[in-house]
């Protein structure tokens, strides 16, 4: 899991309790290592960028299709290829120490 303050709630942490779930996160700033994050780039790619979905609901159908699409086609070089383009992308960034939102870390104290 990612260091998201959501994941940390102490509902979330009863119920792992309960549940026999043991929590692991990632390091701060080190999306590379959680193997989901590979996954959004090829998402924003084929279903957001550059799209003018008329309504929310319009942008959730062509959300659902590529998951349709990628779900029956795990193995397709085109996205693997994405993927790997994304997963390079994120060790990049994340070893120049850049957030998301484009500006670098503030350095270290």
């Amino acid at each position: 899991m990612d260091n998201l303050s959501a994941h940390k709630n102490w509902r979330i942490r009863t119920w792992a309790k309960k549940n026999k779930v043991r929590l692991l996160f990632t390091p701060t700033y080190a999306s590379w290592a959680n193997p989901i994050e590979a996954h959004f780039g090829p998402l924003r790619q084929f279903t957001i960028a550059n799209s003018d979905h008329s309504n929310h609901t319009a942008q959730t159908r062509a959300l659902h299709a590529y998951l349709r699409q990628r779900n029956a086609h795990t193995r397709h070089p085109a996205l693997l290829a994405a993927q790997r383009r994304e997963r390079v992308r994120i060790r990049i960034r994340s070893e120049k120490g850049i957030r998301w939102g484009g500006r670098p870390l503030a350095p270290a104290a």
